[in-house]
């Protein structure tokens, strides 16, 4: 009976390829009507330069070795606050999740914190830990932490109470219970928290690079901007917007390998 609804279900699919032709259709569409207006004259040379401009910015920079020296910089502090801020998200996530008494003395502090702008903060992160590593990795972290947080706490809620049940009368401690069947359970929502963190790490990469940074790809979109170089200025863009679908096209990959037992609607 499965085997019959997979094989329906993989002849009523697109192939691979087919997929990735429909995801390349429009923005494949977009360069080329944006390249045609740009030869045409109808868009601003300093405001939009032709696609192709871009690309000989981005040869130039790739060829010169600042574009992947910067993009290793950024990649390393996004990884590095996206670890720390989500590592702390799931745990915190975890505890307030399992133990009303935590849920109570924790959770409104955190829904505090979470509506307060990244941009607030950037002046008081300056002043205690200056213009280094720290203050940007924890700007970082402060945005990764949030989406982790919330939707593991609602994966561990969304946990039937029956499945606890259940593991009293196994006799499993709370160890077990954790690692047996929380975890598993609300495992879903975990990994759609670790997109969302993972995509926040981009963004808050984007602000502490932009303010205050001697290198990475904000510092260049930054510098190119005081030089009015707008080719520079997309080439950043489009580097974070590549960066921000790989990664994002990474956890996808893992959430079908992990998660290969939920059926769910494919469209």
């Amino acid at each position: 009976m499965n085997s019959r609804i997979a094989d329906s279900r993989a002849a009523g699919a697109p192939g691979r390829w087919v997929q990735v032709g429909l995801g390349l259709l429009l923005p494949v569409t977009v360069i080329a009507v944006w390249q045609v207006l740009a030869e045409w004259g109808y868009l601003s040379e300093l405001m939009f330069p032709a696609p192709t401009v871009i690309a000989g910015s981005f040869a130039d920079l790739a060829a010169s070795g600042d574009l992947w020296t910067n993009f290793r910089i950024s990649a390393v502090r996004a990884i590095s606050g996206f670890l720390l801020g989500g590592g702390m998200g799931l745990a915190f996530g975890v505890l307030v999740g399992l133990f009303r008494q935590s849920e109570k003395l924790l959770d409104p502090t955190i829904q505090m914190i979470r509506m307060i702008p990244s941009l607030a903060v950037v002046p008081l992160f300056i002043l205690w830990f200056g213009i280094g590593e720290e203050s940007k990795v924890l700007l970082i972290a402060k945005a990764a932490f949030f989406p982790l947080y919330i939707n593991s706490f609602i994966g561990i809620r969304h946990v039937d109470n029956k499945l606890f049940e259940v593991s009293r009368v196994l006799g499993f401690n709370r160890f077990k219970q954790i690692v047996r069947l929380v975890i598993p359970a609300a495992i879903p929502n975990i990994l759609l928290g670790v997109r969302l963190s993972l995509g926040l790490a981009w963004l808050g990469l984007v602000v502490a690079e932009l303010i205050a940074s001697t290198s990475g790809i904000g510092y260049m979109i930054s510098d190119a901007r005081q030089f009015a170089d707008t080719p520079v200025v997309f080439v950043g863009i489009f580097v974070f917007a590549v960066a921000g679908l790989v990664s994002d096209t990474a956890v996808r990959l893992l959430e079908r390998r992990i998660v290969r037992w939920k059926d769910t609607y494919s469209g």
